[in-house]
Parts: C-alpha cells; structure tokens; sequence
C-alpha cells in the first residue's frame, strides 16, 4: 500500500477564495476529499491582485476552515492562475533532424521546443511568463504524423505549440499573497484548464468543446479538441456585471439586485419579464464574446461536444438555453465529480454537498451541481499526478513547470 499524501489546491477568485484538502496514494485513483473551506476574496480586481495583505488575509481564512475540516495543517499547495492576465498564442517552428541517419531523438523535440520559444514574437514573451506548453500536432518533412515523431526518421521536423501565458506581475504577486498567508506554493496552473480536469470526460474533449467559466468580474474559457486545450482566452466581464444591470434596470439596491439575481428573492414585486430581459442581454453579451473568439480560431459552431459552463454565474435559470442559440452549440452546466472522505461524526455541509453520518470511515463518489469548486479540486487531481508521476483518473496531467520549477513532462499527455 502506498503512503498517503496531502494534496491541497486554492483557487482565489474574484468573489470567494475557496480551497480543498485532499489525500491520495491508498488506491489510486481521484484524490479524496478531506477538508474544504471557503471565504470572501478582498484585495482583487478582475482577477488580479490589488492589495497582497487583503488577499493573504482571505487566503489565510480559507485555509483555518478547511485546515479545521480535515484536521491538518496545510504546509504546501498547488495555486491556480486566472484573471485578466491569462491568455494564450499559437506557435510553429521548425528544425533539422540532428542525427546521420535521420532518426528523431528526445534532444531533437527539446531543441524543437526550444526553437519554438525562441521564436515567439516580443508582444507575447515582454512581461509575460509561460505557463504551459502544450504540442499541438508535429509534421516530419512537412507531412502531418500522428503521435510522438520520436524514433521516425525525417529530415525536416515541425511543430504547432500552444503557449498559455500570464503576466508576470500577477504571478509574482499570486506568490507572495500564498506565501503572506504562510504556505509554500508547489506550483501554479491556469485555472480554466485546472477545471476542465473534473468538469470534463475524455470524450467531450476529444470532440471538441469549450469549458466557459463565468465569475464574478471575469469568463474565462478554454477550448478542448483531440484530448488536449487548443485555445484559452479571458474577458473583463461577469456575474456582477448582471447585478449591476439589475440594480440599474429595478432601480434597486446592489444588495438586493445579487438576491433577485440569484432567485432568493421571488414574488410578484418585480416583474419577471423585465428581469429574465435584463439577464438575458448581459448573457447575450457574454456569449458573443465566446463565439467572436471561436470565429478566430476556426471552431464557431463545430465544437461537436458543445459548451460546458460553470462557475458562480453558471446558476442562472435561462443560461443554457440561451448558450444554445447564441453559439449554435449543445450546452449544459457542468458538474464535478470528487471522491469525499467522511468518519463516523457528522460532517458539515459543504459547497451543496449532501451531510452525510456513517459508523465507519467510508469513501464515496458523488456529483455536485454546482461547479464554483472545479478548480480547487482540478488542483488537487494536477498535485496528485504531479507528485506521483503518473497519471492519475486517466487525466494524465502532470506538472506544469512555471516560475518555481522548469521541466516539460506535464505536456506529454498532449502529444497527439
């Protein structure tokens, strides 16, 4: 039996800090659930971080509850990177096989990938730091070649990588925030792809589809096809941009506004034409920004799996079906699935997850609509491969390599 190792993800968002304990090493597997907790996000704008003290704080709120939950203290986590900030650029470069006889070795893919950065244009590398890279598709003598080219033998190789990249300012600041709140940050990963971890089966991301997650100043979207991210993109607008428009539209209180918004507040004394209007024209707007992204990569209305939706803003009644006519596309709300761990006390309730009693330790899967926690628990399913250097439910996520640590086995599960 292999030993147990804690593996925790926080996800700082605009609106809530949110942050996950898991363990894992008993049975392979997803990682389970141990200890969640949750608290009001200050000190950010659209993602990013305004006030380090402010978010350290919040951070440091999340963890006492989720550290209190599972009865461990949190030493080292694994952060997700969002905001404005995050976006990514399409690259090819090429080289010439170094060896006699043509054969494609590992030295030549890494100087192919180091060609590839090298010639990333100056827009896209000045105060940016990269991510992740990920291998699209690979030409040997300009002919297309499915898999790793490694051991074929070329005179010519090529390759189309993805680079997803953030400000470097913001990943500096994110690093110091987790730190101020005194943990270790293992290493960070963009937070679209993080979610689409659990909020995504391997045969929807084969298909193609597209994973939007709307939060509270920001939607940020990932684009999946052949089982690995072809595009990722962020937009300045929100969830509380419709409450705004409400208060606005009801003339209302901001308070009030994100009650009706969110349904707590129902009755006859606003009307609901007026409201679903309201809603629906902030949405529309949302869903034109994601199909003027899928125009520009080439994939608007031919995403065969559709659109997944998920975040904070994911609750609102009509999403779907609007989602459904904008972009031409089959569309649900997203779900996850985690494996929780329970003991024989009764365990409090957490994010809508049902509370649950037993006489005996227990691990049981289930799925929760709502989705606002994919990140944090993509997270803890990125830690787990990371740590264990294998993948891990099949996902085949491995670390990505960022300011902290430089290596490249994370994008062996893109190889094509």
């Amino acid at each position: 039996m292999s030993r147990l190792q804690t593996i925790t993800g926080i996800d700082i968002g605009t609106y809530h800090v949110k942050v996950v304990i898991s363990t894992t090493g008993e049975d392979g597997g997803y990682p389970k659930v141990i200890g969640t907790g949750t608290a009001e996000s200050r000190g950010l704008r659209h993602g990013y971080i305004t006030n380090v003290r402010e978010v350290a704080k919040s951070v440091r709120a999340a963890l006492d509850q989720a550290e209190q939950r599972a009865e461990t203290k949190v030493k080292r986590a694994f952060v997700s990177v969002g905001g404005v900030g995050l976006g990514s650029f399409t690259s090819t470069s090429s080289i010439i096989v170094s060896r006699a006889d043509s054969e494609i070795t590992a030295l030549d893919l890494q100087k192919l990938n180091d060609q590839c950065r090298k010639d990333l244009p100056s827009s896209v590398t000045v105060n940016r730091k990269i991510l992740h890279e990920v291998p699209l598709s690979y030409k040997i003598d300009s002919k297309p070649v499915l898999g790793n080219p490694e051991g074929m033998k070329a005179s010519k190789l090529e390759v189309k990588t993805l680079f997803i990249t953030c400000l470097e300012r913001h990943l500096n600041d994110l690093i110091a925030t987790i730190e101020e709140a005194g943990v270790r940050v293992q290493d960070v990963m963009a937070a679209p792809v993080a979610a689409g971890l659990v909020t995504l089966s391997k045969t929807q991301k084969i298909a193609g589809c597209i994973l939007a997650n709307i939060g509270a100043e920001t939607v940020s979207i990932a684009v999946f096809e052949n089982n690995m991210p072809i595009s990722l993109e962020v937009f300045p607008i929100g969830s509380t941009d419709i409450t705004n428009d409400i208060a606005l539209g009801l003339k209302v209180p901001l308070e009030e506004a994100e009650q009706v918004k969110i349904g707590a507040i129902t009755g006859g004394s606003y009307p609901r034409k007026k409201l679903e209007e309201i809603i629906d024209a902030r949405l529309s707007d949302i869903f034109e920004l994601i199909d003027a992204h899928l125009k520009k990569i080439s994939r608007s209305g031919l995403l065969p799996a559709g659109i997944i939706i998920t975040g904070g803003g994911a609750g609102l009644g009509t999403i779907e079906d609007l989602a459904r006519a904008s972009l031409r596309l089959p569309s649900r709300v997203g779900s996850i699935h985690w494996q929780e761990r329970t003991t024989a006390k009764t365990s409090d309730k957490t994010a809508g997850v049902a509370e649950k009693s037993s006489n005996e330790r227990t691990r049981d899967k289930q799925t929760y609509r709502d989705a606002t926690w994919a990140v944090a628990y993509g997270l803890c399913i990125f830690g787990a491969s990371a740590e264990g250097g294998d993948t891990v439910g099949g996902s085949g996520t491995r670390a990505a390599g960022t300011a902290l640590k430089s290596f490249t086995s994370w994008i062996r599960q893109f190889l094509p």
